[in-house]
């Protein structure tokens, strides 16, 4: 994976002096791609980010603008959601950022593109919610005094990209094609109607199954060829319990996009 793959995602920031301080912390770790999350660009006081980013400015001027965490990451093969408070909702375990990075380092394709992994970053005041931490693939904290355990926004992001440039994340060696988070959902889909199809929902289940296959087909980071392998053994398993015909297109597809808001 090469840096230009890295995402930082700020989740509904409130303070424009620190989207300057987030561009200028990237800038200094050769990463370009700001995504922002429930604020608008109108909402921004643009000569107040650029005091903040000094040279970086440009990295504010190509941020993308989305409604939610979901559209914002849908072309990425992983989502970490960082976070200082602990807790059943909120991924139980939290991995520290030099584990982040071995993850990451296994998002990549043949040719070391194509494969984004974004890290979001909440509010300054409130961070990200449970249900936001929910929707990531990973929880990410940063070791901190207990007497005094928040960052500032600018200085969380600078930690989590020094230690993505710092390790000089290189191509995988076996050229895996990491399936994107949108395919993820995608290929579960499929799963969960095979289950459907064969009876193991009665009345409820099914919303704790997507849950549980989501968290394990992410953290597996599965190539797009393992994905389609996973959909395609549920899809005969649903057919020959049944003898009803395959009924599933490809759930995993090259090239998804999110969708800007406009």
């Amino acid at each position: 994976m090469n840096l230009d793959n890295v995402v930082i995602v700020l989740d509904r920031p409130g303070e424009s002096r620190n989207i300057g301080a987030v561009c200028r912390a990237m800038a200094n770790c050769g990463i370009r791609i700001l995504r922002i999350v429930g604020t608008k660009k109108s909402d921004i006081d643009s000569d107040a980010v650029y005091r903040l980013a000094i040279h970086a400015g440009y990295i504010f001027d190509k941020a993308a603008y989305f409604d939610t965490i979901a559209e914002a990451t849908a072309d990425c093969c992983l989502a970490a959601g960082t976070t200082r408070r602990k807790g059943r909702k909120r991924k139980g375990t939290l991995l520290l950022p030099e584990e982040l990075v071995r993850i990451a380092g296994n998002a990549t394709d043949s040719e070391g593109t194509n494969a984004k992994a974004a890290v979001i970053f909440g509010n300054e005041q409130a961070g990200l919610t449970d249900e936001e931490i929910e929707s990531c693939d990973f929880g990410v904290t940063i070791p901190s005094s207990e007497e005094f355990g928040s960052f500032n926004l600018s200085h969380a992001v600078q930690i989590v990209c020094y230690e993505l440039f710092r390790a000089g994340i290189t191509p995988s060696p076996n050229g895996r094609e990491a399936v994107s988070r949108a395919d993820v959902g995608n290929t579960v889909s499929c799963i969960l109607d095979d289950l459907q199809q064969i009876g193991f929902f009665s009345y409820c289940g099914r919303d704790n199954m997507a849950e549980l296959w989501t968290e394990i087909l992410s953290r597996a980071a599965l190539s797009t060829d393992e994905a389609l392998l996973v959909q395609k053994t549920f899809d005969r398993a649903a057919s020959m319990m049944t003898h009803a015909p395959l009924n599933h297109p490809s759930a995993v597809h090259a090239g998804n996009k999110p969708k800007e808001k406009k």
